[in-house]
């Protein structure tokens, strides 16, 4: 995770902002789980943004986000985009059409689409880079590193509410 300073300050920006973060991935194929493991540990680290664990179906949160009305829409998973395991990258989601190989019933970008077609919302996706996604597996010590890192990052960002 070579640019973790730069990934900071690219979400300190939403800092005191109305955000949503959604985790999607399967826990059961080892780091596919990134993103709701990274939501699992900020539900305990008791952070002031709003979290969802859509594990492997986020079209079934397109309503309560839309409900929600965010300013700010953080979407945490596993991709590949073919780099070391454990990197950590933000992608907007019109580049994420050429990137993504989705293991998901509705494709992420797709997703975005349809809460943004109902609200206007700046949406950032997070990509944690997996070694392995196979039924089974744990997580790989690279990516519990870049889970770690997250979590702390977004802690320090979204401190609980007052």
């Amino acid at each position: 995770m070579g640019t973790d300073q730069q990934l900071f300050e690219q979400l300190n920006k939403l800092r005191g902002s109305k955000t949503v973060v959604v985790g999607i991935g399967n826990t059961l194929k080892g780091d596919d789980g990134a993103g709701p493991l990274v939501c699992e540990q900020l539900r305990h680290a008791g952070v002031g943004a709003e979290l969802i664990d859509a594990g492997t179906v986020p079209e079934n949160y397109i309503q309560p986000i839309i409900k929600k009305a965010p300013q700010n829409l953080i979407v945490i998973d596993a991709i590949d985009f073919g780099t070391s395991p454990g990197t950590v990258s933000i992608f907007k989601p019109e580049q994420l059409r050429s990137l993504v190989f989705s293991t998901h019933i509705l494709s992420p970008h797709l997703f975005v689409d349809m809460v943004r077609s109902a609200i206007e919302v700046d949406v950032y996706f997070v990509g944690i880079q997996p070694a392995q996604t196979k039924l089974g597996q744990s997580v790989s010590v690279a990516v519990k590193e870049a889970i770690q890192w997250l979590v702390r990052s977004l802690a320090e960002i979204f401190p609980p509410a007052k």
